[in-house]
């Protein structure tokens, strides 16, 4: 299946009865605080991907794995609100865990585009890739945090 563009209606439509209201929730806080915000139907599945700035730069992304609905955000400005991380669940502390160290801060490999994100939760020392680190399933603990972390970028990006 080659890459089609859908609307949030068929997107919304594919997410889980349960994450439908937070989803367009998100959705329209994004769109007011002028994301531009756009939606694919991948071979992997559908995916929404959230832009802001001059030039447009990723926010996050909505997209579909066997585990569920996930929301991964590119948290760029993540100096601004590191107090923020410390609040964020054991559950989401897992996931970030548990994601790709970043080769180009550890062993200066990968993609010279890529700078990764370096950063402490508590007392563990975190070095994550930018297209992993903060990929979080969606579920009613995760949601106040995935909206605070989205609000709390965005915040950081206006500025």
């Amino acid at each position: 299946m080659s890459q089609e563009k859908i609307g949030f209606e068929q997107f919304i439509i594919a997410v889980p009865a349960e994450h439908q209201a937070f989803i367009h929730d998100l959705h329209d806080f994004m769109a007011d605080a002028g994301c531009r915000i756009a939606f694919e139907e991948k071979k992997s599945g559908l995916l929404a991907s959230i832009k802001y700035g001059k030039p447009p730069r990723a926010v996050a992304n909505f997209l579909f794995r066997k585990q569920g609905l996930l929301v991964r955000i590119y948290g760029e400005n993540i100096g601004g609100y590191r107090d923020f991380l410390h609040t964020l669940p054991t559950e989401m502390v897992a996931a970030i865990d548990g994601s790709s160290t970043c080769k180009r801060l550890t062993e200066n490999g990968c993609s010279p585009k890529c700078m990764g994100y370096d950063f402490e939760i508590g007392d563990a020392h975190f070095q994550k890739c930018r297209y992993g680190c903060f990929e979080f399933l969606v579920t009613d603990k995760a949601k106040p945090f995935i909206r605070a972390f989205v609000e709390k970028e965005l915040g950081e990006r206006a500025k």
